[in-house]
């Protein structure tokens, strides 16, 4: 089940509110919303719930043991082992079958690979199932109601593509939280703004994107090949911070308080910068619990630059069991070393840029544009082969042999949503929110705005099949 479809806006969604504030306490309350949230998940595939359980189960139980325990070795080596049994599900679920098919390229063997259901959203509640174990090792106190635990797992808002929530940011909203009028139109607000954003920007960019995707290489012209990369990088963005805002939505609805996830990442002057403005708790989660235990930032420059590597190969082996996947973490992994390499030199020769700040800026920009751009090719292309092509492309290194023409591919409509893509992800809507919340009539000309959003949006989900979220997959 998806937050954009019929099911879910006519159906779940109402049941759930009417039982969540008919229930007259939060044990009560927190009941159902597990319920709700474990008919959500099991919905496409009833069988993935079990297994789903069973990391709760493995969570709860190695947070008990490890809190028990006095000595810090025992404490750790009660971590490593509940760590490893979850990461194990991770591995065979996701990563069994690349692991063999690595094997046989490298062995030139053909070892038959097995057909495994990939559970929707496993990456996610893996990793928020370690953040729990983890925070218990640090001096947290274990969940000791089961069901609170399960809830924190598997609540439906961010289950299945998040933001990754840690167990510390809602260790006390479990059991002690408030529901407000103003945080549940704020919240309602924040869903429709995200509902708008997966449907009518990111849906129509993706049949764009699909078309051009879908047609071999040699029959696209370098035009075409940089306005595929273009719409994919607003698709990609919309979809996700989309799903971002309607569970940050949702989350604030039901009493809970979701950290931020997206920060204008397109804004960035630095591939560095982007990843503090893009899936920021991934990010942030790969630098409290990878990063920094490795030593972080904190001894020689050739270690630091070694944790960059290892932190960004596993971001993109997260994302995927792909080629496409590692590669792409490893190309903003190479580029962010070597801004650290640069501000290194910089500092170590004291060199300032004062002279000519604006110009760097926006060369620095641009650069932090094209990198990316560069990178969302290799993340949208189904092989590493046909990234290769693409980018071959793109500097028209290849001859087309047929070009039907950018109208074939590209509506007028699709144009329109296009340029109030890029308008929206720059800012500039976040300015218009602030302005309209200022007075009583500006602030109720926007709630009307929003409200003629959702119609729209249902006309959309009527018009077309709906599209499943990108990070769905993951």
């Amino acid at each position: 089940m998806v937050f954009s479809s019929f099911i879910f806006l006519c159906y779940f969604l109402p049941l759930v509110l009417f039982f969540y504030f008919c229930s007259p306490n939060i044990t009560v309350k927190n009941l159902f919303l597990l319920v709700f949230s474990c008919i959500f998940y099991a919905w496409s595939e009833p069988k993935c719930l079990f297994y789903m359980l069973l990391v709760i189960l493995c969570a709860y139980v190695g947070g008990v043991y490890i809190h028990q325990f006095q000595t810090t070795s025992y404490k750790r080596f009660s971590l490593l082992l509940f760590v490893v049994l979850i990461l194990s599900g991770l591995f065979y679920f996701k990563y069994f079958n690349f692991a063999v098919l690595f094997f046989n390229d490298v062995t030139t063997q053909n070892i038959v690979v097995q057909s495994v259901i990939l559970p929707i959203g496993i990456s996610f509640y893996t990793f928020q199932a370690i953040s729990y174990l983890v925070d218990v090792y640090r001096g947290h106190i274990p969940q000791k109601n089961f069901f609170n635990l399960a809830l924190y797992i598997s609540m439906f808002p961010q289950l299945v593509a998040g933001p990754i929530v840690r167990y510390d940011t809602i260790e006390h909203q479990l059991t002690q939280r408030q529901h407000k009028i103003t945080d549940i139109y704020l919240g309602c607000q924040r869903f429709l703004i995200g509902l708008s954003k997966k449907i009518i920007i990111a849906d129509t960019l993706a049949m764009s994107v699909d078309k051009i995707f879908s047609t071999p290489i040699q029959e696209l012209s370098p035009l075409i090949l940089w306005v595929g990369i273009l719409f994919y990088a607003l698709q990609i963005y919309f979809d996700f911070s989309g799903y971002s805002d309607m569970a940050i939505g949702l989350g604030r609805v039901f009493g809970f308080k979701f950290l931020e996830n997206f920060n204008y990442p397109y804004l960035a002057n630095s591939i560095t910068d982007f990843w503090r403005r893009w899936h920021i708790s991934l990010s942030s989660w790969f630098k409290e619990y990878v990063y920094i235990p490795l030593g972080g930032n904190r001894k020689d420059l050739r270690k630091t630059l070694r944790n960059v590597v290892i932190v960004f190969f596993l971001t993109g082996l997260w994302h995927g069991a792909e080629y496409t996947f590692v590669f792409w973490g490893l190309w903003h992994g190479i580029f962010i070393i070597l801004e650290k390499i640069i501000s290194h030199v910089k500092s170590f020769f004291n060199i300032s840029l004062n002279c000519a700040k604006y110009i760097f800026k926006i060369i620095m920009y641009v650069y932090s544009v094209f990198v990316v751009l560069l990178g969302w090719v290799f993340f949208r292309a189904p092989d590493f082969k046909y990234s290769c092509l693409y980018i071959k492309g793109l500097f028209n290194t290849i001859p087309f042999q047929t070009d039907l023409g950018l109208g074939f591919y590209v509506s007028s409509g699709s144009w329109i949503i296009f340029v109030i893509g890029i308008i929206l992800s720059v800012g500039l809507g976040k300015k218009i929110m602030i302005y309209m919340s200022e007075n009583t009539f500006t602030k109720m000309c926007f709630d009307i705005f929003l409200i003629l959003s959702f119609f729209i949006s249902v006309v959309f989900l009527t018009a077309t099949s709906y599209s499943p979220f990108i990070y769905f997959q993951f």
